[in-house]
C-alpha cells in the first residue's frame, strides 16, 4: 500500500541514489538530485536508484522514505544538503531556504526515515 499521495513519473538526468530528494532537472519531465538547501525541491525518490536516461518515481506529496544527512527529531523541517540527504532547514538571517517537509521519525545521519513531503519555503 503506497503512503503517497501524489507522485509522478519523471526521467532521471542522471543517476539518482534511492531515498534522495530531487529537483527539477534542466529540461522538462527530467530531475537531479537536490544540491543544496536553496533547489527548488519537488520531492523524493524513494526505493528505486534510476540510473542516466530511466524513468523514476517521485514522491510530490504525502509520507516518503528518505536519507538523513544529520542529526533529524521528529517534527523538523527538512531541507537538502549537498547529497539529496534530508537536514534541518536552519536558514541565516535574511536566508531563504526550500523545504521537503517535515520528519515524522527521529533519526541521525545515514537512517532512512519517513518524511511527509510538503514543500515550502522558510526564510531566516
Amino acid at each position: 500500500m503506497s503512503k503517497s499521495l501524489l507522485d509522478k513519473e519523471y526521467v532521471a538526468e542522471a543517476a539518482i541514489t534511492a531515498y534522495r530528494i530531487v529537483k527539477p532537472g534542466s529540461t522538462d519531465d527530467f530531475v537531479a538530485v537536490a544540491a543544496a538547501a536553496t533547489d527548488k525541491v519537488i520531492g523524493v525518490v524513494e526505493g528505486v536508484a534510476p540510473a542516466l536516461g530511466e524513468r523514476c518515481a517521485v514522491v510530490l506529496n504525502g509520507i516518503a522514505d528518505v536519507t538523513f544527512g544529520g542529526t533529524v527529531a521528529r517534527g523538523d523541517p527538512l531541507t537538502s544538503d549537498a547529497s539529496g540527504r534530508a537536514v534541518v532547514a536552519a536558514p541565516a538571517a535574511g536566508t531563504n531556504v526550500r523545504l521537503i517537509g517535515f520528519a515524522r521519525v527521529s533519526g541521525v545521519v545515514g537512517d532512512v526515515g519517513e518524511i511527509l513531503v510538503q514543500q515550502g519555503l522558510m526564510q531566516g
